[in-house]
């Protein structure tokens, strides 16, 4: 198997185009297990591996990522979000000492009384994210 066949087939799956940086970047994205990654540290991670790679280019693809159905954004709060690479239905711990997330499968929680999306609208998906410090 050629380096890269993983990260080529999941490109041309979603529909994208696989320019030198989007297969670089999908490589250190999905080969290997599902994690949570910032856009500052996978730059980071892409830099440590000699890819050339602007932070910008770095953010733009991780949103064409998520708008193909490749990743999913998690928001913590208004100056923080993460990308996750497992995209099936499920909740997150946040810790809010060191700034890490991890998976709730979806089974373990029950999300009930949902109200009713506005008119002309349905319901895409419910994220719950649960944070946890540290107990004194």
């Amino acid at each position: 198997m050629r380096p890269y066949s993983h990260a080529l087939e999941k490109l041309r799956a979603a529909g994208l185009r696989p320019t030198r940086q989007r297969l670089a970047l999908a490589k250190l994205l999905f080969e290997g297990e599902d994690r949570h990654i910032t856009a500052e540290s996978l730059h980071g991670e892409a830099l440590d591996n000699n890819i050339r790679v602007s932070l910008a280019t770095v953010y733009n693809a991780l949103h064409q990522f998520t708008d193909s159905g490749l990743l999913r954004e998690i928001v913590v709060d208004a100056s923080r979000s993460y990308f996750d690479t497992n995209t099936s239905d499920h909740h997150h711990f946040f810790f809010e000492h060191n700034g890490e997330l991890m998976d709730i499968p979806g089974e373990n929680m029950l999300v009930c009384d949902v109200p009713e999306p506005p008119a002309g609208m349905t319901i895409n998906r419910v994220d719950v994210v649960v944070r946890v410090r540290q107990a004194a």
